[in-house]
């Protein structure tokens, strides 16, 4: 059995047992993609050659990489394009699934940041566990914490705004209720 196979039967396995999402384990895109990749290419018949170089270099030069400040992707050979976007700055995130991505078990998942631009600033594609991809990238830059580390210090600052801010409430209601008696 090749590893790639094993790998595959590893991460379906992750998949289907709900076992929690490990970011680690995405570094490049799933092997399917290049499955995809070359059907898609076979679609465009007689381009087949120059929509296939490219896309062959896009598998084989794709990069991904989690740690605990943002995510970053890195693609190219002679124009190596790098992008890391840090967890705050991710405004939104998208799945998208085709009909021949679903049939392979594949999607693409667009992240998204406040820069303005109609595109996605950054697209993980080949992601076999997307769901699993996504609600880990909601966490990360909602701030929630994981449940075995400490609660983040950027929720203490909320709560912190928040009694004031019902402190102020309460002030004014009384104000109220005095001046109208």
């Amino acid at each position: 059995m090749s590893r790639n196979l094993a790998n595959e039967i590893v991460s379906d396995l992750r998949v289907a047992r709900g076992a929690p999402f490990d970011p680690a384990s995405v570094t490049r895109p799933d092997p399917r993609l290049m499955t995809y990749y070359t059907i898609v290419a076979a679609l465009t018949l007689i381009a087949f050659p120059i929509t296939f170089i490219p896309l062959w270099i896009r598998y084989h030069t794709l990069r991904y990489r989690f740690d605990e400040e943002g995510v970053g992707m890195q693609v190219g050979i002679l124009f190596k394009r790098e992008t890391y976007l840090t967890y705050r700055r991710i405004q939104d995130i998208h799945v998208t699934r085709g009909l021949l991505q679903r049939w392979m078990g594949l999607a693409t998942v667009a992240v998204q940041t406040a820069a303005g631009a109609s595109s996605a600033e950054m697209t993980i594609d080949g992601v076999a566990d997307p769901d699993g991809l996504r609600d880990w990238l909601y966490s990360k830059m909602r701030g929630v914490a994981d449940h075995a580390a400490e609660p983040s210090s950027a929720a203490r600052p909320q709560d912190e705004s928040l009694a004031i801010l019902r402190e102020i409430r309460d002030e004014l209601h009384s104000l109220r209720e005095r001046s109208a008696s």
